[in-house]
């Protein structure tokens, strides 16, 4: 199969054997991040460094004129990818013969939220989440929209990925994260990631519920996990909890806002992109979920994008409600983690990939060579088919 290895542009900038090395793991093509929230990451054969702190959620290029007096805009990244980091990469990269995509993180913003409060997710207590910006508000969206079109489309890509192209919720590494004393499960996630803001507020009114009450049945409902009872019964138990008719209300709202917003963003990356240019959106085959693998309707969403990246590192299981479903040249990519340190086991990449294959995956993404250490990136390549 087809194979992608994730990249940051600061794990080839500045690092002149970083593109041959890349290459030399077979995999043919590099997912390389254009816009990207922030982080720490490391960089474990950098001739000048081993950690880069991106301080911000930033665009990896220079932004173009459209945000010229804009309130929402993207920001350039700092010392730790200055200038063209992207194109100066992504150069690098295409002359040591690798197809070159583009990575682009959307709904996945804290300096958008320090900055703009008004623009994040507000849950039933009132709770802001500044990693997480509403994608019910239009000015959000017409951000995330025009976001996805220029950063999907830098000079010389193939193709793009688009992450976190939907809904953002509580559960979200963050900084210092200590979040986990209490075990919401499935419904509980849920339940805490309903906004509330006016735009979202507005939406529950369509769908005939009052927002206030609606808030107070979603902290009604918490209570009991607040205080140890254990319920992760996926959505029958948000149905219990809440409520059947109230819980299906709040799906019909949120379900359109994610559906229409990838609809947008991917129709406004192939008005911008050459012809034959692959979208692909980083997804969960469960609707109501929220992250960076947005939850999307599967039939829905290959009837939108070129195909979908799936999270098989802990199982393959999310790719049989896609694997009926992709035909043609659509792709179905399964995304195992090569990092050992993070979870992951190149060691057994083959046997993965064959497992993925014969549950219907068409290509793999290895997810990340620029953190891998050498031991890793060797089974990689003993996996993989010589280039």
């Amino acid at each position: 199969m087809k194979a992608s290895a994730f990249l940051y542009p600061w794990d080839v900038a500045g690092d002149p054997r970083a593109p041959g090395r890349i290459a030399s793991l077979g995999a043919g093509q590099v997912t390389l991040a254009s816009a990207y929230h922030s982080t720490r990451a490391l960089t474990p054969r950098h001739p000048r460094h081993r950690i880069v702190t991106a301080e911000h959620a930033a665009v990896l290029y220079p932004p173009g004129d459209r945000w010229a007096g804009r309130t929402l805009r993207p920001h350039p990244a700092g010392r730790w990818a200055p200038g063209d980091a992207y194109g100066e990469a992504a150069g690098a990269l295409a002359a040591a013969g690798l197809e070159v995509h583009t990575w682009v993180v959307l709904a996945h913003n804290s300096r958008m939220g320090a900055e703009h409060p008004d623009t994040s997710v507000v849950n039933a207590y009132g709770d802001r989440y500044p990693w997480a910006p509403c994608v019910a508000q239009p000015a959000t969206r017409a951000y995330l929209v025009d976001l996805a079109a220029e950063a999907a489309v830098r000079p010389g890509a193939h193709g793009t990925e688009l992450e976190s192209l939907g809904w953002y919720g509580l559960q979200h590494l963050h900084a210092h994260d200590k979040t986990s004393g209490v075990g919401l499960g499935d419904a509980g996630q849920y339940l805490m990631s309903l906004c509330f803001c006016p735009s979202c507020a507005a939406g529950y009114g369509e769908q005939g519920l009052d927002p206030g009450r609606l808030a107070a049945g979603v902290r009604a409902a918490l209570e009991p996990l607040w205080r140890g009872a254990a319920d992760d019964g996926g959505w029958p138990s948000v149905g219990r909890l809440l409520g059947e008719d109230t819980a299906a209300a709040t799906r019909a709202w949120r379900d359109t806002v994610a559906r229409t917003l990838q609809e947008e963003a991917v129709a406004a990356v192939r008005a911008a992109a050459p012809e034959g240019f692959q979208v692909l959106l980083h997804a969960d085959p469960v609707p109501y979920h929220c992250g960076a693998n947005a939850g999307v309707d599967p039939g829905h969403v290959l009837g939108v994008a070129d195909g979908v990246v799936v999270p098989c590192t802990g199982g393959t299981g999310l790719l049989a409600p896609f694997a009926g479903l992709v035909e043609g040249r659509k792709v179905l990519a399964a995304n195992f983690t090569v990092v050992t340190g993070m979870g992951g086991s190149p060691g057994t990449l083959a046997e993965d990939a064959a497992r993925a294959r014969d549950e219907g995956a068409t290509e793999l993404r290895l997810y990340h060579a620029g953190l891998a250490s050498d031991g890793d990136l060797a089974a990689v390549r003993e996996a993989l088919p010589a280039p």
